[in-house]
């Protein structure tokens, strides 16, 4: 059960086929275009959609709003600290700030940063700084299908060859979980290994960590030499193998906004200050109000319960059991922020070029009032300025992200149940084709429309 009970509720959006139908056409078939008063169960995002409790309120209410040093600050500061173990802790307003300010300071223009899997933010800030973005998934990965605990690691053959070679490499990024790959977990021993080759080569190694106590929890229960450690044990044993960390707070931090930069690197540390002076607010608020700091600082400590992390284990895993009973598989094993389903194998009659992910997330909004999000070749493919597809992505997923303490049983239920009601016809879902293609972070701007089968 929930390891709490619900004192606000809120009502959500009931609305028609037809309404639906209207609002998304007008919507340019882009489900980021959407109000909130279109949906009625938002599964587009877990970044800043979970739900406060009582005790992150309440510090919000102590929160000091001092300009520079404010008590809020050395909360913070100390929670963050005794987490990750790192010298120097700078406060952002959110996760891509932390990107962007680390990739400035520490990318020069044709490097490397070389991950498990860059998330579409993460790749576009390497990017802006004139980096080249190189993803090395797990071979395991490949099969969707098998049980194999830790999807998300990094294929350590390939990071030692391109180590060895002759490009220029930056950083090596490690995201737990891997969120642009099925929202997998990477186990301790591979953090390891990834350590180990960084410092032979004389690399940077960097955690993207913002769901590292959902990453904690999956080690304590797949990797035989951690089922005795408590989530925050493995969580700050983690951190200690990176040389820093960059951190949306507003996943596993249960903020609405907030994220974290983190260094034990002093002089890299000192020009990552500066450029977030420079952009985002001075060194202890960074962009922040005291109430943010010291929300973000309970919020901490409240993630790593371990009864709280099994719950929301078991929704996920609920929900994807509950579709594949309903005709619709999903990546395995399920992970902890989101099932990733499979619309490739659901929809064979949409190629690549007409979005097949992008086809599923469109109907689950149309049948049910459900947003999601693609993880397939509108968000992975390469695609030209005209919206036509070049590469496909290798697969065709449809990500659904849960938000923290929001949803029950009985909300995962009806998601479930229109996902029924597309398998029982889905020769019917039409395809989409571009219509409008913007440079960078495609799926956020761009409009479609639909392909009739």
């Amino acid at each position: 059960m929930e390891p709490y009970r619900i004192k606000v509720v809120e009502p959500i959006p009931i609305t028609t086929r037809e309404y639906r139908e209207r609002r998304y056409a007008e919507a340019g078939y882009n489900q980021f275009n959407l109000t909130a008063e279109d949906v009625t169960i938002d599964l587009l995002s877990d970044s800043g959609t979970g739900a406060l409790s009582a005790e992150q309120q309440a510090a919000g209410m102590r929160g000091d709003e001092t300009y520079a040093g404010s008590r809020s600050w050395f909360r913070f500061r100390e929670v963050t600290g005794e987490l990750t173990g790192y010298d120097h802790i700078l406060p952002v307003h959110q996760g891509r700030a932390a990107e962007r300010i680390l990739f400035s300071a520490l990318l020069k223009p044709g490097q490397l940063s070389v991950s498990n899997t860059h998330f579409d933010t993460t790749r576009a800030n390497v990017e802006l700084a004139g980096g080249v973005v190189r993803d090395l998934p797990s071979p395991a990965f490949a099969d969707l299908d098998s049980d194999e605990p830790f999807k998300g690691n990094i294929d350590l053959e390939a990071l030692e060859a391109v180590l060895e070679g002759p490009e220029d490499v930056g950083l090596v990024l490690m995201t737990i979980t891997n969120n642009g790959g099925g929202g997998q977990p990477v186990s301790m021993a591979n953090l390891k290994a990834v350590k180990k080759l960084c410092r032979r080569h004389g690399v940077p190694f960097i955690l993207d960590a913002a769901r590292f106590a959902e990453n904690a929890w999956l080690v304590t229960q797949r990797e035989e030499k951690y089922r005795d450690h408590s989530p925050r044990e493995v969580a700050k044993k983690a951190f200690r193998l990176a040389d820093g960390c960059v951190l949306s707070l507003k996943k596993d931090g249960i903020v609405h906004i907030g994220g974290m930069l983190a260094l034990q690197d002093a002089d890299l540390a000192k020009q990552c200050e500066l450029l977030l002076i420079a952009t985002e607010g001075f060194s202890t608020y960074g962009g922040l109000s005291g109430r943010d700091l010291d929300m973000c600082a309970q919020g901490l400590l409240e993630v790593t319960d371990p009864l709280y992390l099994r719950e929301r284990a078991e929704a996920t895993a609920y929900l994807a059991d509950c579709a594949r009973e309903a005709g619709v598989d999903s990546v395995r094993p399920a992970g902890v922020h989101a099932v990733y389903l499979n619309a490739g194998r659901l929809l064979p009659h949409i190629p690549p070029s007409r979005f097949t992910g992008h086809a599923l997330a469109s109907e689950l909004y149309l049948a049910g009032g459900i947003r999601c999000a693609e993880v397939g070749s509108l968000y992975l493919g390469d695609i030209d300025s005209s919206g036509d597809l070049i590469t496909p992505a290798p697969f065709e997923l449809v990500r659904l992200a849960i938000p923290r303490r929001v949803y029950t049983r009985s909300h995962l239920e009806y998601v479930a149940e229109t996902l029924a009601s597309i398998a029982e016809n889905p020769e019917r879902v039409p395809g989409y084709r571009l219509t409008e293609v913007p440079p960078i972070l495609r799926p956020f701007r761009c409009r479609l429309e639909q392909v009739k089968p």
